[in-house]
């Protein structure tokens, strides 16, 4: 039987790989200039974290978590998300304690969904988390992270949609007016609508399902319910994106998937990867430590996709340059194949250093030279008993018709540093 990736899990290959390091470069950078430090989180986690702080009443929790007892009896899961994972960190290694945190962290998340183009079950997300700041001002330093992002990528066709939740106590009102809204529109409600009518309304604001946007559309608008200190939270939210210049739609059914959201929630859309159209999405979650046994500490963050930012990227007409070799270093002739290898790691020490490729598998001359070539490298470095015996080096243009030429091994550094470009 022919061997095969479990469904929804994928390979990256050569190329596709360099299209990942370059964004995941760029990304890193631009969030390290706001002054966020990188953590690295385990990818499995107690079932219970994600129960407590994603909420049960969720697709997520209900459906789509990978989770499995281990030999001990442990109910665990492989992460279905980063930020529950991120508080848990913060609160076992003391990070909370009297201190405000930057934090981000990228690496593969899990969620057991029918794969379709852009959704996987192993996907893979940037997630940035400030922990310990209160204010509307590190709400608006997320969003406007992110929109510095898209402008170093040269990303367009992307959209902000923003949002206030309250806190859990303004929104116990909203939540008894959409139980009266849609109790009264029950018949007409699909059984997941129905189900989280008893449980959580909110989810069912939702709802993907295209027989109840009519009457998601007609509900009540959390933005009506708001305390006045959410108000004034989201108000000021609003002024810092215009004194920046960042454009947005305040969208009054902007929910989020997740139960720990409070007050600002935001999502930054694409019209041009068809259905799987959020690219990056966040929002304030103030109760969410002190629920997972830290103290009461204020926090918000965002989460983005990598797979959805390479399509993006692509789609945008991004293109990244296949690194290739400087020189390509033939070993001609018996003996000659540990001076190449002297000669290779030279060039590597080298500052700047020069890229070389090592012929391996022995060849004859002829199908060492075509090997050179096909490399890509601008130069074939030629290594025979005489240039052992001499200590020199033959070069050989592989792109011009520029003649060979003879270089003693110890000038050979700066010669192919004049003679290659960018040097």
């Amino acid at each position: 039987m022919k061997s095969q990736p479990v469904r929804g899990m994928n390979d990256l290959l050569p190329g596709e790989c360099e299209v990942w390091a370059h964004l995941e470069g760029i990304v890193r950078d631009v969030i390290e200039s706001y002054g966020y430090r990188e953590i690295r989180l385990p990818i499995i986690e107690q079932t219970e974290l994600f129960r407590r702080s994603i909420g049960e009443v969720t697709d997520i929790v209900e459906k789509e978590m990978y989770t499995f007892v281990d030999r001990n009896g442990d109910s665990l899961t492989l992460r279905p998300e980063a930020t529950a994972g991120m508080v848990r960190a913060g609160i076992s290694n003391g990070l909370l304690h009297n201190q405000r945190q930057k934090l981000w962290t990228v690496g593969p998340m899990f969620r057991h969904e029918k794969p379709q183009k852009g959704r996987y079950r192993q996907f893979h997300q940037f997630d940035v988390e400030a922990m310990g700041y209160a204010g509307p001002d590190v709400d608006a330093e997320l969003i406007i992270m992110c929109a510095r992002l898209w402008k170093r990528l040269g990303l367009s066709r992307l959209t902000l949609e923003i949002n206030s939740l309250g806190t859990p106590e303004s929104r116990q009102g909203y939540r008894e007016a959409l139980v009266s809204y849609f109790s009264a529109v029950k018949n007409r409600l699909d059984e997941d609508s129905i189900r989280r009518l008893g449980q959580n309304p909110l989810r069912i604001l939702d709802s993907k399902n295209p027989d109840l946007q009519g009457i998601i559309a007609a509900a009540p608008v959390m933005l009506d319910f708001l305390d006045a200190e959410s108000a004034e939270h989201f108000a000021a939210v609003r002024e810092f994106l215009d004194a920046a210049g960042v454009p947005y739609m305040v969208s009054p059914r902007l929910v989020r998937g997740l139960d720990y959201y409070t007050r600002t929630v935001f999502e930054w859309q694409t019209d041009a990867l068809g259905a799987q159209g959020a690219v990056c999405s966040g929002g304030r979650y103030d109760g969410l430590v002190e629920k997972l046994g830290g103290r009461s500490t204020p926090a918000i963050g965002w989460a983005m996709g990598v797979e959805r930012l390479v399509a993006l990227y692509e789609v945008c007409g991004g293109k990244v340059e296949k690194r290739l070799p400087d020189v390509y270093v033939v070993a001609a002739g018996p003996g000659t194949t540990a001076a190449a290898f002297a000669l290779a790691e030279s060039l590597r020490d080298a500052s700047p250093p020069i890229r070389p490729e090592l012929n391996l598998g022995g060849g004859n001359f002829a199908a060492q030279l075509k090997r050179a070539d096909r490399s890509g490298a601008r130069y074939a470095l030629i290594i025979g008993e005489d240039e052992v015996r001499t200590g020199r080096a033959a070069v050989k243009s592989l792109r011009s018709d520029e003649a060979q030429f003879d270089v003693p091994a110890g000038a050979l550094v700066a010669e192919l540093q004049k003679r290659l470009p960018g040097r």
